[in-house]
């Protein structure tokens, strides 16, 4: 069938918007008819070959719509379900079986082959020339996307289906992170590096949770108050204040989580942790290396690369769509929607800070 699709074929380029062919769905697929799309730094990644895929390719990995067909090998969805799209798992590797999907020993073809596992293309240009696709299983700056059973979420038909795309990558990403991860008691001081929108699903989460001491870390100022009408007690303004001294008097931190993936960051949080305190890093940039000195590490302090939250994402999404229909994960003070043909001023949105969470809606 003919969709349109917005088409990244240059590094540092912006997008282009075209019609292409879809590839009709296998046994094991579904079609999905695009509501809408997260915009998410991951995508953003891609254009500027932080993570090398090749181009051209239509990225897009925080869908959500309704589904309009299912393979004959798709067991638990139907036509007219309302869906959001999320990242792909096998279903039978070790960590897929121990429920922590996100660590799949097949994660990276799955995610970021750009085509079907058999090697077969899924989207076609206008004169049948491959374009990279399948993007998480989905690439979901599309019309229409075709997923997998795995990567495919039903929710409440009562929710804003047009709202809950981000609730596939970054919002679970944040919030599994401290559900999952980092576990707070009330009593725990937490500190989030990064008020983006995994930051701010993690300050919410951590809201719901009861934490009473939640830093949040950031240099742009509209974000903090946005921080602190979510859920944060404290915020740190590294445009203006020292951030290992506004560190220390806290008097440590049970757990951190950085989003920005800056090595000086991640080592101001590493260094404030508190005995058997934990700094989890989800976050990465084009300067990756850190210089962290071993003995405090010695004391029980740990470094955690996370993925997606170490969720389950059948379980987590519906649960944060549950959370933002009675009003405790009010995710929707972070986005802007926009039309697929700027989905480049999104981008630019995004990477401006003016908007913490672009969506695209169809």
């Amino acid at each position: 069938m003919q969709i349109q699709a917005a088409v990244a074929r240059e590094v540092h380029g912006k997008l282009s918007v075209e019609t292409v062919n879809l590839a009709s769905p296998t046994a094991d697929e579904v079609l999905v008819k695009l509501v809408a799309t997260g915009v998410c730094h991951t995508d953003q990644a891609i254009i500027e070959q932080i993570m090398p895929l090749p181009l051209p390719l239509v990225l897009g990995h925080e869908g959500a719509g309704i589904v309009e067909e299912v393979g004959a090998n798709v067991k638990g969805i139907s036509v007219g379900d309302h869906v959001v799209l999320t990242f792909a798992s096998c279903g039978h590797c070790h960590h897929c079986e121990d429920h922590h999907p996100s660590y799949c020993d097949h994660y990276a073809p799955l995610n970021f082959g750009t085509r079907r596992a058999d090697g077969t293309p899924t989207i076609t240009d206008s004169s049948g020339a491959p374009i990279g696709a399948a993007f998480f299983a989905q690439s979901s700056f599309a019309t229409h996307a075709l997923a997998n059973q795995s990567n495919v979420v039903k929710v409440r038909k009562d929710a804003p289906l047009e709202l809950l795309g981000p609730l596939g990558c970054g919002l679970s990403t944040g919030a599994g992170t401290i559900f999952n991860v980092a576990k707070p008691t009330p009593d725990s001081t937490i500190a989030i590096f990064g008020t983006g929108a995994l930051g701010c699903a993690a300050i919410m989460a951590a809201k719901s949770l009861g934490v009473k001491r939640i830093v949040a870390v950031d240099r742009v100022a509209s974000r903090l108050e946005l921080a602190r009408k979510l859920g944060a007690s404290d915020t740190i303004d590294t445009s203006k204040q020292n951030l290992a001294e506004a560190l220390a008097a806290l008097g440590g931190l049970d757990f951190a989580m950085d989003t920005s993936g800056v090595p000086k960051l991640i080592e101001a949080a590493v260094a404030a942790l508190k005995v058997r305190g934990t700094c989890a890093v989800l976050g990465a940039s084009a300067d990756s290396d850190l210089h962290l000195s071993v003995l405090p590490l010695i004391s029980g302090r740990s470094i955690r690369g996370v993925t997606n939250g170490d969720c389950d994402p059948q379980e987590l999404i519906p649960k944060l769509v549950d959370m933002y229909m009675a009003g405790t994960f009010p995710f929707d003070q972070l986005c802007a929607f926009y039309k697929l043909a700027d989905i480049n001023q999104a981008f630019a949105d995004s990477h401006s800070g003016k908007t913490i969470k672009p969506i695209i809606r169809f």
